[in-house]
């Protein structure tokens, strides 16, 4: 079953980015923001990936830690793999596919409110923000937790095309990135804690 789902990673990810080009550019066109004003907000949803997984991190971690509460203990190992475990993932196939951002392929249509000379390929924003929501959803085990919980990652994975930094494929192989390196995570702290 794990072997089954990295297999269909590897290979979304490399079709994504050998034939997905024109309906690539063309839907980030359109989603794409060219108001200024409008990128403020973008802007702080995308850097919303800086704080929320290490506050949920820690605040587990020192929670656990003062409480002697080693659920939350668990919870905060498990967001430290998954979060390292999709950040590792991301980092290697950003180096090894070299993908440019969408605004310098394209400076003439993207928009974007600075110059990134950054690779494209997987979003990392993304990731970071689908891994993190993944263990979390895994945690509160509630429907009318959860709902909320995975609003967050998709309005990231947005904000990094409305701001012009990603392809819909940057952003779509990171969600699944991240949910992989969450259910792995997952998987791994269950056998390692009981």
């Amino acid at each position: 079953m794990k072997k089954a789902f990295l297999l269909f990673c590897c290979i979304f990810l490399l079709l994504s980015t050998a034939q997905a080009q024109n309906p690539d550019i063309d839907l980030l066109r359109r989603i794409n923001a060219g108001q200024p004003e409008e990128q403020h907000f973008w802007l702080g949803v995308s850097n919303s990936v800086y704080w929320v997984p290490p506050a949920y991190l820690l605040g587990n971690l020192a929670y656990g830690l003062a409480g002697n509460d080693n659920c939350a203990l668990r919870y905060s190992l498990e967001t430290a793999l998954s979060t390292g475990i999709s950040m590792a993932i991301t980092g290697g196939l950003k180096q090894l596919i070299n993908r440019q951002r969408p605004s310098q392929s394209y400076p003439e249509s993207i928009h974007t409110y600075s110059f990134t000379d950054g690779k494209s390929f997987p979003s990392g924003h993304t990731t970071l923000a689908f891994a993190t929501a993944t263990t979390m959803a895994f945690q509160s085990r509630r429907w009318y937790i959860t709902v909320p919980i995975i609003t967050w990652p998709l309005s990231v994975g947005y904000s990094r095309m409305r701001l012009g930094k990603h392809y819909p494929s940057d952003v779509m192989a990171g969600a699944l990135i991240g949910i992989g390196s969450g259910l792995l995570s997952h998987w791994i702290t269950n056998r390692i804690v009981h």
